[in-house]
């Protein structure tokens, strides 16, 4: 079971393909206090740096009449956040920015009782690969030099993570049957606690996405070894994918903005044209391109249709890791 940009892509219609305008309908409804921007990882990571652009787009546009105010909930794989929203007192002014542990918790947590079909669709931003990294004191440049390494310490190579069953986790499983390595986890509350670990050499290796790793990328201190996209990405064009190792597999975290399960349709109105304005924005354009991520818009139909099919990735993927 893989997860490829093609699978996603062919839920939307085109990577690529216009959005139409939203009907006036989001005019009758507007927030009437601060908007909780819940974030289900924690600080620093990918989420939590596209909550706060996001925020910093609408503020630059004046495209909401209140805040958008980021809150992190990242505890428990996100657990925390799904049920802070799912149990929201004011579900209008609440919602959520998600990765694909908005799937794979509820699957691994059955007792929380959370039935995702229940929250509101609003926005697919886009979708975001996988690297690993390395520290470039470590002295590996290549993956296979990466793959020796691991297999010469016999079970003391460090990986950090953002925790069982997260993105990171599924590529690293995927990685390690697939090389027959023996590789000790630690798991962390988000992606830049797991990059800022890897900086200080507190773990060997990690499974970021390009935007949480970029600034230790360009600061010389990360070595990148191998995508876990379709294509080689142009920020990185030197690095390999998993695929051209001969293994079929990619894999893509989710960057989408839902709302609180008994959101009103004006609500939802309101935030699908705000999110629908700042996804056409140059900023956010820009940002795709920046952070290398790939561009996916969604109506809220096949937002739906989306999260139905993801679910059933995610089962097959999780139970191929023994979850």
């Amino acid at each position: 079971m893989k997860m490829t940009k093609r699978t996603l892509l062919g839920m939307a219609g085109a990577a690529l393909m216009a959005v139409a305008p939203m009907q006036a309908a989001a005019q009758d409804w507007q927030p009437r206090k601060p908007i909780d921007f819940v974030i289900m990882a924690g600080a620093g990571g990918g989420a939590d740096q596209i909550a706060r652009f996001i925020q910093a787009v609408a503020e630059q546009e004046d495209l909401t009449t209140r805040p958008l105010v980021p809150n992190n909930k990242g505890g428990g794989s996100g657990a925390e956040a799904l049920i802070h929203v799912s149990t929201a007192s004011d579900p209008d002014h609440t919602i959520l920015v998600t990765l694909n542990s908005f799937f794979t918790t509820p699957l691994r947590q059955e007792n929380l009782g959370i039935d995702i079909q229940t929250f509101t669709p609003v926005a697919m931003m886009g979708v975001d690969p996988f690297v690993l990294w390395v520290h470039k004191d470590s002295g590996i440049t290549t993956f296979d030099e990466y793959v020796a390494k691991v297999k010469e310490m016999d079970g003391e190579f460090v990986m950090g993570g953002t925790g069982a069953g997260q993105e990171d986790s599924i590529v690293i499983a995927y990685m390690s049957g697939a090389y027959d390595l023996d590789i000790k986890y630690i798991p962390y509350d988000g992606g830049g606690a797991v990059a800022k670990d890897l900086a200080g050499q507190q773990i060997m290796a990690t499974v970021n996405n390009p935007a949480e790793a970029k600034g230790f990328y360009e600061a010389g201190d990360f070595v990148p070894l191998l995508a876990f996209s379709d294509e080689r990405m142009p920020a990185y064009p030197d690095v390999p994918t998993i695929k051209e190792m001969g293994h079929d597999f990619s894999y893509y975290n989710q960057r989408a903005i839902v709302g609180a399960p008994g959101m009103s349709d004006e609500a939802a109105a309101y935030y699908q044209d705000l999110f629908t304005q700042i996804y056409e924005s140059e900023q956010w354009q820009g940002y795709l391109t920046s952070e290398s991520l790939s561009p996916l818009w969604m109506d809220a139909g096949e937002q739906r249709d989306y999260w139905a099919l993801q679910v059933e990735n995610h089962q097959s993927l999780l139970a191929a890791l023994g979850e």
